[in-house]
Order: C-alpha cells, then sequence, then structure tokens
C-alpha cells in the first residue's frame, strides 16, 4: 500500500508544474485559516476549549441509568456532554456559581454511590489557555532555529517551517469541524504533529539539497521512503483509534478511553495533512528553489 501510494504521488508531482502543486495545499490552508477566525469571531476562541481550559464539572457514575435518563434528570445544569463509559456514565458541566455547584453534587450523591467528582476551576483553567499557548510559540521557535541552523539557508528553511504551520493549522480546523475538545491530550498530539512535520521535511530538504541526482530523482526517493514511515505511523494510529473508540461494542468489560480515542483522531488528520505538505506544498517550493539558473547546476547534478 504504502508503495502503491509512493508511486501514485511521485507520478503526480512529476507531472504537474510548481504553481499547480501549491493550489491544493495553500487553499486547503486558507480554508482551514477561514474555520478558525469564524470560529474566534463567534465563540471567542478558534477551537472548541475542553474542560481542562475553560473549567468545569466532571462526574462519573457507576450506574444502569442511560446516558438519556440522566440528561433529562440534570438539564437544570450546564451539562455540555455525557457519555456511557462502560458499567459508568460521565457527565461533564460548565462553569457554575459555588451554589449551583454545591447542589449539584448534593443532587448526585443522594441519588448515586461510588461517585467520582473532578472540579476545574475557570482561573485554572486561563492560566491553562496562557501555557498551552507558550507551549506551542516555544516548539515553533525551537524548531525553527534547529531548521535554521540544520540548513543555514532561507527558503528551504521557510518551506519546512510553513508546512509544520499548516499541519497545525488545518488539524485545528479539523478538529472545530469535527467538534473535538482542545484538552490537553489534543494539545499533546498538536505538538507531536510539530515533530512528524519536521521529521518527513527535513528528510526531502537534506535529500534534495545535500545528496547527488537530478531534483526529480532526490525527490522520488525521499517520497517513497517518506510514505513508508508516514503509513507505518498511520496503521498503527489507526488500530489505535478502533480500540479506543469501539472495543467496548466487541467486548462489552472494556470501555471507550476517550482520551486516546481522539488523540489518535487528530494525528491522523494531522498526518495526511503533513503528506499533503511536505510532498506537495514543500516539494514545490523546494523544486522551483534549486531549478533556479544561480542553483541549477549545484543542486541538479
Amino acid at each position: 500500500m504504502a508503495t502503491s501510494l509512493a508511486d501514485i504521488l511521485d507520478n503526480f508531482v512529476k507531472n504537474h508544474d510548481n504553481r499547480q502543486l501549491l493550489v491544493l495545499p495553500l487553499a486547503i490552508l486558507a480554508v482551514s485559516l477561514l474555520i478558525l477566525l469564524v470560529s474566534f469571531v463567534n465563540s471567542g476562541s478558534p477551537v472548541i476549549l475542553g474542560m481542562d481550559f475553560q473549567g468545569g464539572t466532571q462526574i462519573s457514575i457507576e450506574t444502569a441509568d442511560s446516558p438519556a435518563v440522566l440528561e433529562k434528570m440534570y438539564s437544570s445544569y450546564p451539562l455540555t456532554d455525557i457519555r456511557q463509559a462502560g458499567s459508568r456514565v460521565i457527565m461533564q458541566f460548565g462553569v457554575m456559581d459555588n451554589d449551583q455547584q454545591q447542589q449539584l453534587e448534593t443532587d448526585v450523591t443522594g441519588h448515586y454511590s461510588n461517585v467520582q467528582i473532578q472540579h476545574i476551576g475557570p482561573t485554572y483553567g486561563k492560566n491553562l489557555q496562557i501555557q498551552a499557548i507558550q507551549a506551542i510559540c516555544i516548539s515553533f521557535i525551537g524548531m525553527s532555529i534547529v531548521v535554521f541552523l540544520i540548513f543555514r539557508t532561507l527558503i528551504p528553511s521557510l518551506a519546512v517551517i510553513l508546512s509544520a504551520f499548516s499541519d497545525i493549522i488545518i488539524a485545528a480546523a479539523f478538529m472545530r469541524v469535527a467538534g473535538i475538545e482542545l484538552s490537553l491530550g489534543t494539545l499533546a498530539a498538536l505538538l507531536m504533529l510539530i515533530g512528524y512535520s519536521v521529521d518527513s521535511d527535513i528528510l526531502l530538504t537534506n535529500r534534495v539539497i545535500k545528496r547527488r541526482g537530478t531534483v526529480d530523482e532526490k525527490v522520488s526517493r525521499a517520497m517513497h521512503t517518506g510514505i513508508t514511515m508516514t503509513t507505518t505511523t498511520l496503521a498503527a494510529l489507526a488500530v489505535m483509534y478502533l480500540v479506543s473508540t469501539f472495543s467496548y461494542l466487541v467486548i462489552p468489560s472494556f470501555t471507550q478511553i476517550t482520551l486516546l480515542s481522539q488523540i489518535s483522531i487528530v494525528l491522523i488528520a494531522g498526518l495526511f495533512a503533513d503528506m499533503m505538505n511536505t510532498w506537495l506544498l514543500n516539494t514545490g517550493i523546494l523544486r522551483w528553489y534549486v531549478m533556479k539558473p544561480e542553483f541549477r547546476g549545484r543542486y541538479n547534478r
């Protein structure tokens, strides 16, 4: 599968000029930015903030009552999510004042035993938002410095950074459209995408700039190696998504692991974006750069 996909993509790249390669990834990047901008204007955040970042209460109870029954029972509270997890039902509520918070806990503990309650205050959530932004910015700055130190050339380095930026933006837009909340887990997935993106982009850039051969030959060899790496990772993530999301349907004693399910699906979306950005966007920029008259003899030999 990896070889056939690489062959199809290789033929596509060889049969299209540099401008044609840039159209699709730049169009998808523009649409993704528009989605995040509209979300920010409408809700004050480009993505849906989970309980970790906006505060709230999560209550887990062991009960035979269905989520629909519980949703009706606690409809007077700001219920934001309710799901079955094996023999337990997990409910998430938005931010409440102290009186409403205490009333909710009293109602739940009065009806059910074996109750687990987790509360995150809005102030702590705001602090986590700031830390999340700082983590992404520091990661990008660190990645940019390393890339410039490796290649010491402006255009190839900027192409790597643009590809990584596009991966994150497309993955974030996918989260917004799919209704996936930004949690500590999905934030970690977005940060991991920076590493995955830089890995494939550095592979391509290093082959094109530092190896011998024609540009098409070097891109083709890098593509076959990179696609094999990415599809291997995608296969592992697909298994993780299926097991964490649907295993309870086959084995009732298992529970849905929402965090792993969300991490894996965000990484899958990001890696598909990375294949497009690396082998279309980055390849188009690199091929244009090394085929400029002043560089043609240096890189195409």
